[in-house]
């Protein structure tokens, strides 16, 4: 080995060994491709979790290493599930879980209901439905409705947000439904 190269070689082992503070990584961003990988990894275990349904929101966001989930739920077990799922993903350093759980509420059970059977039986719109999580989420808080999750075109998120508006005891809509192209 020329001498060059063998200095080369030390200074490069030297550094792969240089210790780093404790808690913190060498790199402190995750490549693009890093952040993507763990995004649909993210998505997948959310989509999977068992009590995940059409009545939950359940939104994420990647930033390095970072998973923040948000959201809301109406059962407890499903916002610690989402996280220790989240945990296990190789990549995911730390999960900050900020998901709501909605309060119980007879009241709010029967709008869920009754604002699902309005919005899938619209013509053109129960095809949302022939998932195993149906596309468009009903959030539904104290009597105020927030449709979430994606359509096919903006005539499905009008008519999606028609039907809610009216189902009887429900005090707002909020249509945060995306179109997909």
């Amino acid at each position: 080995m020329r001498p060059t190269s063998w200095l080369a070689a030390s200074l490069l082992f030297a550094f792969a060994m240089a210790p780093t503070a404790p808690g913190q990584s060498r790199e402190t961003q995750a490549s693009p491709k890093g952040e993507d990988r763990i995004a649909r990894e993210v998505r997948h275990e959310l989509v999977t979790l068992p009590f995940y349904s059409v009545f939950d929101n359940l939104a994420y966001g990647v930033n390095g290493y970072t998973v923040t989930l948000e959201g809301q739920v109406t059962n407890p077990v499903l916002k610690s599930d989402a996280e220790k799922a989240v945990k296990r993903i190789e990549g995911a350093e730390k999960v900050v879980n900020n998901i709501e759980v909605l309060p119980l509420s007879p009241m709010d059970d029967q709008i869920r209901r009754a604002v699902y059977r309005a919005v899938y039986s619209q013509p053109g719109l129960e095809m949302y439905s022939l998932r195993a999580v149906p596309t468009i989420h009903i959030v539904v808080k104290h009597g105020h409705v927030t449709l979430t999750g994606a359509v096919g075109n903006q005539g499905d998120k009008q008519r999606a947000v028609i039907a809610a508006n009216g189902v009887p005891g429900v005090f707002s809509v909020t249509n945060d439904l995306l179109v997909n192209p």
